[in-house]
């Protein structure tokens, strides 16, 4: 099944399922949108190296290694989950880049291409060689995927480490605290435990907001 369609078919099942959510909200009176995150912040100075943009590394699979996730020669949708993350600098999105945690080098790797949209890389039957982690993402939109053959726990600091970008309790890239402020959310809810232990669940949105916060902090995952 090729990327399009798995997605075309999980699409649909997650309309149906916010479907219904919005009918069970609208006949409890629930219809109110929920309150904006009440965060602020000063703005993070430009350090002196480790500032945005962060590409794609092209070791993305030597990393994935090095972060404890063994890559495969092909996509499995055993355990087969989303969250999407937001990243921003004194409120400017951060791009996530395409195909962390793909090899888009190999052959087996197909290349999307759609007029207007950004490149997207997947629907991996087999490669001839282990091409693909666990955890990856496919295109630039934020949503991180974990396409695994068992079910097992995987972590933004396991993410952050395919990217090669630093994720302590105290720094993201080149910004660090005192001097820039860096604030973790995960639905809505500010994180104040190490976010490199926090473990991806289904449906998560995670925010990570350096410096001055954008004038909304997403709290919800819109799906795909």
């Amino acid at each position: 099944m090729t990327l399009h369609n798995r997605r075309m078919k999980a699409g649909s099942s997650r309309a149906l399922v916010a479907f219904v959510l919005i009918a069970l909200s609208s006949c409890s009176g629930e219809s109110e949108p929920m309150a904006a995150i009440d965060y602020s912040a000063s703005a993070a100075p430009e350090p002196s190296s480790g500032k945005p943009p962060w590409p794609r590394p092209d070791d993305t699979i030597t990393l994935a290694r090095r972060a404890g996730i063994e890559p495969d020669r092909k996509e499995y949708l055993t355990y087969h989950i989303h969250a999407h993350l937001d990243v921003f600098v004194n409120g400017r999105a951060v791009t996530v880049p395409a195909a962390l945690g793909i090899e888009v080098r190999d052959p087996g790797v197909q290349k999307f291409e759609d007029p207007g949209k950004a490149t997207e890389y997947g629907g991996i039957e087999e490669c001839a060689q282990a091409c693909i982690a666990a955890l990856h993402t496919h295109g630039e939109d934020g949503v991180v995927h974990i396409e695994a053959p068992t079910r097992a726990d995987y972590r933004l600091g396991q993410f952050f480490e395919l990217w090669n970008v630093r994720l302590t309790p105290t720094c993201v890239g080149g910004y660090c605290t005192p001097r820039a402020p860096v604030a973790v959310f995960v639905n809505g809810r500010r994180l104040r435990t190490d976010p490199a232990d926090l473990v991806f669940e289904d449906g998560q949105e995670i925010a990570i907001v350096i410096g001055a916060p954008p004038k909304t902090i997403p709290r919800e995952f819109a799906g795909e």
